[in-house]
Formats: C-alpha cells, structure tokens, sequence
C-alpha cells in the first residue's frame, strides 16, 4: 500500500513531516547532505544571535576609532571589512555554502529580543536564498516591574519589525509562560506570522556546588516533554489560521504520530540528531509509514489533526475533561 507523507508547513510542500531543528549541527553543509539523504524534509539553520551581530558592530567601531587620539588624518584610514569577518558574515558565508549543497528547503533564524539595527540581518538571511525564515525569541522577564502586557508587546514588535523586513514565510519560536498563551499565539499570527514553532525550550542554569557558581547545563530532551507541544497543538488547531510546528521531546515514532495526530504540520528534532545521528530520520520516516498502513490512512494529511480540538464532539469540555480523565485514573499507589 501507497502512502503519502508529505505536508504542508509555512505555504512548504515538505516530502514528510521531518525536520531538523535549529542547533549547531545544522551549520556544516555535509552534515545537512547526510540529513536530506536520511530522509529530512527540511532543516533550520542554527540561529543568528542579537549579541553576535551586536559584537561585529562594537568590532568594526572600535577599528574605526583605533589611532584616532594621536592622528587626526587617521580618521580617513577605514579598514577594508572583509579582513574582520566575525560572526555574522560567517554565518553568512556558511548560509549560501548550505544552500549550494542540498536540495530539501532550508529555514533561516534570527534570535533576538529587542528591536534595533540587526533586522537588516533578516533582509541578508533572505538574500542568501532560504526557503523561510524561523524568529526564535528568547526572552526571560525577570524584572519584576514588567506587566505580562509589556512582555507580550516586546515580542509583538519583535515579530512585526521582521515582518516588515523580508517577505519571506516567517515562523516564531516561543516559550509557553504566558497567562492566555491562546490569545497571544493569535496576537502574533495578526501581525505577521505565519506560523508557530511550539515550544522554546528555555536552558536553566546549575549550581557547582563546590565553587558555588552558576554554570550552563545542557539536558537533552526527553519523550515526556512532547505533552506540552501535543496539548497546545491539539487546542490551536483550525483555530489560528497559521502553520504549526512541534519541537522539544520527539524522538520515538510514538512521539511524531501523536503530534501529527493533534495537528502539527511538521516535527521538529534537535535532541534525536545529538543521541542517533542523521540516519535516525530514516527509522522515523519508515516508522510512520508502517503506521500509517497499519491503521488505514493513506495519508499524513488525512490523519493529521484528527484528535485535536478542532475534531474533538464536544470542544468546549476538552481541555477540562481530559484534565479530569488524568487525575481519576491515577490510582495514587506509590511504585
């Protein structure tokens, strides 16, 4: 039997719902040639960060300025730009490489959280010759005088701002701490976007106990973590009018069928990469294959959504009832 697996996501036809979310990986044009031989459909290139085009511009003024106490006449001695390529114009450099190489479509990121001169960046990242462009907004409020109205209205004119620059597709990437994360996932898709990645995954911090610092620790995902994206796609769907992509916790078959199953037009695997390599989209692809077979569907599209709240018989009991349905069921008896 003849199986479809293809799906639409950011106005894409993708050959599968399989693609390789933004991490450093993704950076090296061989390694990306390994992933659309295994079978991804589409990868995200590692993210452009604020603080690196922010780095290259404090660079480049201190170069302009270099000499000028002692020689007036050194004002006019700029230096030639191409000799100071850091990060920024290598990200670029590899960009266009990674375009060269494969033929899958190729999703460029921004990750930012203020306003300002580096979304001209956007505008050089469409120009490079992506397929769509992912904002990932990476923000902790931690001031305790921001209003959550204030929050989202940092991310709102984040997303317009970049809107504004480029035509391409645009996907945002958010975290889901906010009060009605409904209602803001509809303000975002009205001033521009496209689509939703859900969720970001925010990086906490750790403690070394013996030197008493802080330190950045690093954790994989696990499986478990997909129920947040599941549960939120599950609502959002047919409700938004926009793409809807999961990410964090997708390694096992069982984890791609459910999100698709709830609605999610692509998956989204970073974690999986780092733990099984490539080859690991293969096993994936030929899991929801069989799948598919197995339970009579004859396409991804015609299963995609089919337990969300969109097909659910009674929409408004969904979130409570399946709230109740978990604590019922749970015998309470200690393991």
């Amino acid at each position: 039997m003849n199986v479809d697996l293809s799906t639409r996501y950011l106005g894409l036809t993708l050959r599968n719902p399989l693609v390789a979310a933004a991490c450093p990986l993704n950076q090296d044009a061989e390694f990306l040639g390994r992933l659309e031989d295994a079978g991804a459909a589409a990868a995200v290139f590692p993210s452009l960060f604020e603080e690196q085009i922010e780095y290259q511009q404090q660079q480049v003024f201190g170069l302009y300025e270099y000499g000028t106490e002692s020689y007036a006449e050194s004002l006019s001695y700029f230096p030639e730009l191409e000799d100071y390529n850091v990060g920024p114009t290598e990200y670029l450099r590899r960009l266009r490489l990674a375009r060269q190489t494969v033929r899958m479509p190729l999703i460029g990121s921004l990750n930012g959280m203020t306003v300002g001169g580096w979304i001209h960046f956007a505008k050089l990242i469409e120009d490079a010759g992506v397929d769509a462009l992912e904002l990932n907004v990476y923000f902790v409020p931690s001031d305790p005088r921001h209003s959550g109205e204030e929050v989202e209205r940092r991310y709102l004119d984040l997303v317009a701002a970049v809107r504004k620059a480029v035509r391409l597709p645009l996907a945002v990437k958010v975290g889901p701490y906010f009060t009605s994360f409904g209602h803001f996932a509809r303000r975002l898709v009205d001033v521009g976007a496209d689509g939703l990645t859900i969720f970001n995954r925010y990086i906490q911090p750790d403690i070394d106990l013996e030197t008493l610092d802080f330190f950045p620790n690093l954790a994989l995902s696990e499986s478990w973590e997909s129920r947040l994206s599941m549960t939120w796609i599950a609502m959002l769907r047919g409700r938004l009018g926009a793409y809807l992509a999961a990410t964090s916790g997708i390694h096992r078959v069982e984890d791609l069928v459910k999100l698709l199953l709830v609605g999610a037009d692509a998956a989204m695997l970073a974690s999986a990469l780092y733990r099984h390599g490539p080859e690991h989209f293969t096993h994936l692809e030929r899991g929801l294959r069989e799948w598919l077979i197995a339970k009579d569907y004859s396409s991804v599209q015609q299963m995609k959504g089919s337990l969300s709240r969109e097909n659910c018989p009674n929409p408004e009991a969904f979130e409570r009832v399946n709230y109740m349905r978990a604590l019922v069921a749970f015998s309470g008896k200690a393991i």
